[in-house]
């Protein structure tokens, strides 16, 4: 089969770089799994670099091909939308070649998404799509100060009413959560036209066995937390608390590259908080690490914490519990559904510090507990959520789509959202 997945806003190229998250490795890894699995994969994304080659073929038989979308340079996710259109007319040529066309294509992110139906306007063929974050969730979900209503990107309005019209157009939408279902059905969006499919962890990479990346200091345990260093991911929450937890430091990988952590505001901001708690010489701010590197930063944890206000599937707990890393989490969107409360990790309410540092004390202090916790975390991994897996369930969606099997049977359904397309219309 021949499978387009469209990401223009996360170059699987570019992962482990300063900025770089969860859709470049979900993008990366798929792509990658559905080469194994004998399909020709092509792996759609905005021309960013004029260094890049047009074209680039990895070593996995997965084809990255950039294509022209406004400025030949890096652009803002949140910035793209007046590119989109670009995008699509861009791919649609790029089609129009004789045998150059895909059977299915999967769009990745709500901006790629709309590429992708103007893409397949004219000529059509199946659309799936996946959002990594809905906008409506995270306008429920995150304080007043951290939505802006306004924003280039159309911000959460013109986003969510155009998300809900990109999962009335595609042909099934696949959700990462149970969650994210309710999420989608609160929109609009049928159940029936809903399937949900779980991101996956490389389980060859992410092991309990390695080397740890680097020493902990004597006499502390060690609380790590991994991602972007931006406010709703919570570090600061994991700051605050961190004077409730004695005998332990608080690690952050993420953010920039490591060279400049001092001279990022999210970064001067938490090591200012840390300072008027007390703590600042237990608080540690690495930067950003290769994806080589990363297991390790895992294995030299006692436990791992995650602290976003919304997150809609979490992949840095399932990579730190492959790594036998029992987890301390907001039981928030997907993460209350991947971390299992009190068996490979303990969820406590979101914006809840007072539970937050009473389960890190209680987890850091019981080695038993932590062990057992590792043991199920491995277990629940390897069984539940390995990239093979994912790309076998994906490959049932991308046949029942393209007709190669029997559909599904539908689930109950939700009425249409009729006001979503006459809001881009």
């Amino acid at each position: 089969m021949r499978i387009a997945l469209i990401s223009g806003q996360a170059n699987p190229l570019a992962l482990g770089r300063p900025g770089t998250g969860g859709k470049h490795t979900h993008v990366a890894a798929l792509s990658d799994a559905l080469a194994r699995l004998g399909h020709d994969v092509v792996v759609y994304a905005r021309r960013d670099d004029p260094a890049v080659p047009d074209s680039v073929n990895l070593e996995s038989g997965v084809t990255i091909e950039h294509l022209p979308a406004g400025p030949i340079a890096p652009v803002p996710a949140d910035e793209q939308l007046p590119l989109m259109g670009d995008f699509g007319r861009a791919l649609a040529a790029r089609w129009s070649r004789p045998g150059a066309g895909p059977d299915v294509v999967h769009a990745h992110y709500w901006l790629s998404g709309l590429a992708a139906l103007t893409a397949t306007n004219d000529d059509r063929r199946p659309v799936v799509v996946t959002y990594h974050g809905l906008a409506s969730a995270e306008r429920r979900r995150l304080p007043r100060e951290h939505n802006v209503p306004n924003d280039r990107s159309g911000g959460p309005g013109p986003r969510a009413g155009l998300e809900r019209t990109l999962g009335s157009m595609a042909d099934r939408v696949v959700a990462q959560s149970e969650d994210e279902v309710a999420e989608l059905g609160r929109m609009g969006v049928r159940r029936s036209g809903t399937v949900i499919v779980p991101s996956g962890v490389d389980t060859d990479r992410f092991t309990p066995g390695g080397p740890a990346a680097d020493h902990r200091r004597p006499g502390l345990r060690r609380i790590l937390s991994v991602g972007p260093l931006v406010a709703r991911k919570g570090f600061a929450d994991l700051v605050a608390v961190l004077r409730r937890v004695p005998g332990a430091e608080l690690v952050v990988v993420g953010g920039p590259d490591p060279s400049g952590v001092d001279r990022d505001p999210e970064a001067r901001r938490l090591l200012q908080l840390a300072d008027r708690h007390g703590v600042a010489d237990r608080l540690r701010i690495v930067g950003a690490v290769g994806q080589e590197d990363l297991a390790g930063w895992y294995r030299s944890a006692d436990v791992l914490a995650c602290t976003p206000w919304y997150e809609p599937f979490g992949l840095t707990p399932l990579e730190a519990m492959a790594c036998g890393v029992p987890v301390v989490a907001y039981a928030s969107g997907g993460i209350a559904e991947s971390v299992i409360d009190n068996v490979t990790g303990v969820l406590v309410p979101p914006r809840d510090t007072v539970a937050l540092a009473t389960a890190l004390r209680g987890l850091l202090g019981d080695e038993v507990r932590r062990m057992s916790f590792a043991s199920a975390a491995i277990d629940r991994v390897r069984s539940r959520y390995t990239w093979d897996r994912t790309a076998a369930e994906l490959e049932r969606v991308y046949r029942s789509v393209t007709g190669s099997v029997a559909e599904p049977e539908p689930a109950e359904e939700t009425d249409e959202d009729d006001e979503a397309l006459s809001e881009v219309s």
